[in-house]
């Protein structure tokens, strides 16, 4: 036990289930209370009821679960939890467990890689796998008989985890190291020669011997060109083969439209509209206006137009 952080004066949590033998695990016990010393420094729990004990977080040094000979525990991401919040900060947690040696179709156990990474995901870190050996003619009749498994690809794995050096939900002040502020008041110094390249005063403005450069000398022949009207025309909707005006049309073709709309010319059907009401159909657009020569372009207004 030496050999896993177990000494003199250290409280350690012994968790097992129904896995295990009571004189196996009395044996474990004693063993442990042989190391740690006098006193009630050593805390029996079973891994079904060890969400309800009453034990405060930071209250064991070490944990030992599924460490009783023969035992096949499986840990879930609760239990693992639970263990995690009742170590010390700095504390250890040695557990054993059957796994998959590689992959496996039970959804219950766990497979060899996956297991670290559910232990650092309960909070632990420093995990590392001390032991992996086959199971044990004891430890596969316990896990056909306590997990239902009959096949024979499961191996025992020993880890072991670490809880951070924190408590979860502690703080710590940040000691930050700034650069000290000058204590010289005003404006930051300027080189003289520096300001004085960028500074133009008003006896600088009437200095003959100051080369100003003229605004108008920087246009061109071609900048001073009145430009074309048409130029500056945006292209019609018709223009950009559009079909149907814009929303907001503006170069006319919205009305252009619009007047194609009012002066269409239906196609007769029968021959005769231009005949006259007496040879025109119950539902001719031309019913009620005189007759007109073939060819002739008539103007319907609305009211026709939606009546047809």
């Amino acid at each position: 036990m030496a050999e896993y952080g177990i000494s003199v004066g250290q409280r350690v949590a012994v968790v097992w289930d129904r896995s295990a033998r009571v004189e196996a695990l009395k044996d474990l016990v004693d063993k442990i209370h042989m190391l740690v010393g006098a006193g009630s420094r050593v805390s029996v729990e079973n891994i079904d009821q060890l969400s309800y004990s009453s034990h405060t977080e930071s209250s064991f040094d070490v944990v030992l679960s599924g460490m009783v000979p023969g035992s096949t525990t499986l840990h879930s991401a609760e239990v693992l939890a639970e263990i995690a919040r009742i170590l010390k900060p700095g504390g250890c947690v040695l557990l054993k467990e059957p796994v998959f040696a590689e992959t496996g179709n039970n959804n219950r156990i766990k497979t060899a890689a996956k297991l670290p990474t559910v232990l650092m995901l309960s909070g632990l870190v420093e995990v590392k796998e001390l032991q992996k050996e086959p199971l044990t003619s004891e430890e596969a009749q316990s896990v056909q008989e306590h997990l239902g498994y009959q096949g024979n690809d499961l191996v025992i794995v020993q880890m072991k985890g670490k809880k951070p050096n924190f408590e979860v939900g502690s703080s710590s002040q940040l000691k930050l190291s700034f650069a000290r502020k000058s204590t010289l008041g005003g404006k930051p110094i300027v080189d003289p020669s520096t300001a004085k390249l960028w500074t133009l005063s008003a006896n600088d403005m009437n200095d003959e011997g100051m080369d100003l450069l003229d605004s108008d000398d920087l246009l061109d022949s071609e900048d001073l060109k009145k430009p074309d009207p048409a130029s500056l025309k945006a292209p019609s909707c018709k223009e950009l083969g559009k079909k149907k005006a814009c929303k907001n049309c503006t170069c006319g073709f919205a009305e252009e439209l619009e007047q194609e709309k009012k002066s269409f010319q239906p196609k007769s059907a029968c021959g005769n509209c231009y005949l006259g009401d007496a040879f025109r159909c119950a539902s001719c657009p031309y019913m009620g206006m005189p007759a007109f020569k073939p060819g002739e372009k008539i103007l319907l207004n609305e009211d026709h137009l939606h009546d047809a």
